[in-house]
């Protein structure tokens, strides 16, 4: 009952927009420090055998804001040959596309900040607005390992932009809709081959491009082995080899809050998002409204542990094999699924 009136509730536009705007200022720091303290500090120090921190708070779980402390504490230095306005601007870009990603993530029916019909396209738009952040911060710098770092960054981003497109693609064919509900709702109510006893998530029928998608998200990430934007051994961090104190922390919160928000959007495309299989959205619709964040964030802490899992595990790719894997083998797997895609939507 109380839920049922909180809903029947119809607050002003202006007060909608501030509990929104609050709500995603929380999250995106939120999820940083959930990524870096449970996969950066802990579970790789456990699994590749080594302390991780201990001092700061009860087993080094407030090591995080000790670090944000020190880093806001610490001078911000801007480059005497830099473009200053666009060397400041530049974190301030990237962690903009951050949050735009996480507008369009349902963690229920109704508990999105902007259900849009084409949800899908938007969440892709704007992954490839940070490259500007990052030449503008390599550009801005007036270092030349900042620019190669940053011309790097705008390569690997525009090679792996289209097999990441690609891979949306297959989804938004099964599930006949580019929105972020829709295509849960398609999910939940697939049944492979039409048989009704088999309630399966797109993974089952996308599994090749669900890999190709995770490929994809670690180069855009920029995260090993697709770091070659910020090899410390060759470009001393690349294009953030300028920045210091505040601003540097921005790109370190905007490159883990992203990583979350990728493993949000691929829970939703391959996983389910919030939803369970065999139980139904519309009849358990209230049920949804406390059980759906919680069944996506297991999701995407599952996800989570895949991106960082390959970060830690291999090494770091050359240039020449980073470009050949996107065009010799993501591109063609992702053009020969799609065609498949499309014969078993007709088929079936």
């Amino acid at each position: 009952m109380i839920l049922a009136e909180l809903l029947d509730l119809d607050p002003a536009y202006w007060t909608t927009t501030v509990i929104k705007i609050l709500v995603m200022a929380l999250v995106v720091p939120t999820t940083a420090l959930i990524l870096g303290i449970v996969f950066l500090f802990k579970m790789m120090s456990w699994m590749q055998s080594r302390v991780g921190p201990q001092e700061a708070g009860p087993k080094g779980l407030l090591q995080l804001l000790a670090d944000g402390v020190k880093f806001m504490q610490k001078e911000d230095i801007v480059p005497d040959r830099a473009d200053r306005f666009v060397f400041k601007m530049a974190p301030m870009v990237v962690l903009v596309s951050t949050f735009l990603l996480f507008v369009i993530l349902p963690a229920a029916p109704d508990a999105v900040v902007a259900d849009l019909p084409t949800g899908v396209y938007f969440a892709l738009a704007i992954s490839s607005v940070s490259v500007i952040g990052v030449l503008m911060a390599g550009w801005a710098s007036a270092n030349k390992y900042a620019l190669m770092g940053g011309v790097r960054a705008a390569g690997q981003l525009i090679a792996y932009e289209l097999p990441m497109v690609l891979a949306v693609v297959g989804v938004v064919i099964q599930a006949g809709t580019l929105n972020m509900n829709g295509i849960v709702a398609a999910q939940n109510s697939f049944h492979l081959f039409g048989w009704e006893v088999l309630n399966v998530p797109f993974i089952v029928t996308q599994l090749p491009m669900f890999f190709v998608f995770m490929a994809a998200t670690q180069a855009e990430l920029t995260q090993p082995p697709f770091d070659m934007p910020v090899a410390e051994s060759e470009l001393v961090s690349g294009y953030t080899v300028e920045y210091s104190g505040f601003r540097f922390l921005l790109f370190f919160l905007a490159e883990f809050a992203t990583a979350f928000a990728f493993a949000g959007i691929a829970a939703t495309l391959f996983l389910g998002g919030y939803a369970l299989p065999f139980v139904d959205i519309e009849q358990y619709a209230d049920l949804y409204w406390f059980l759906g964040p919680a069944v996506l964030f297991g999701k995407i802490m599952l996800i989570s542990f895949l991106i960082f899992w390959v970060r830690f595990t291999y090494p770091r790719f050359r240039e020449d094999q980073l470009q050949r894997i996107a065009w010799k083998f993501l591109i063609p797997i992702s053009l020969v699924w799609l065609a498949v895609t499309a014969i078993a939507k007709v088929v079936w």
